[in-house]
C-alpha cells in the first residue's frame, strides 16, 4: 500500500480529533452499506454528536454503548440517506475491509483532544 501525499504540520493541526463515548447505537436501515447510527458524547464543550459508521462486521450495537472512541469533530455535517452525520469515527481498515475502532487504552474525559 502506498503512502498518501505528504501534508504539512499546519494541515495536520487543522484536524480536530477528540475522545467521545458512544451513548446510543442502532442499525441504520436506510444506509446503502450496512452501518450503525451512533450518538456520541464529547463532553460539555461539544455535547452530543451523531455519526454513521460502517462497523457492523466486528461490532454489535449493544457492545458499543459505553465504548470510548476517537473521532474527527470538525468536518462539516454530511447527509447520509435521511441522517445527518456530524463527526467521523476513526478506525483501522483491515485487509478484508472490516473496521476496528480506534479507542483509548485507559478511560479519559470526553472531549479531550488527540495530540
Amino acid at each position: 500500500m502506498n503512502i498518501k501525499e505528504l501534508i504539512g504540520w499546519q494541515d495536520f493541526e487543522k484536524i480536530d480529533m477528540r475522545v467521545g463515548t458512544i451513548v446510543k447505537a442502532e442499525a441504520f436501515a436506510k444506509a446503502r452499506k450496512p452501518a450503525y447510527q451512533l450518538l456520541i458524547d464529547f463532553g460539555a464543550d461539544l455535547g452530543l454528536k451523531k455519526s454513521s459508521a460502517q462497523i457492523t462486521n466486528l461490532y454489535q450495537p449493544q457492545d458499543l454503548i459505553g465504548k470510548q472512541i476517537i473521532a474527527v469533530v470538525n468536518f462539516p455535517p454530511k447527509q447520509i440517506a435521511n441522517f445527518i452525520s456530524e463527526c467521523l469515527v476513526l478506525g483501522v481498515l483491515g485487509l478484508n475491509g472490516d473496521v476496528t475502532l480506534l479507542t483509548t487504552s485507559l478511560g479519559t474525559a470526553n472531549g479531550l483532544q488527540i495530540a
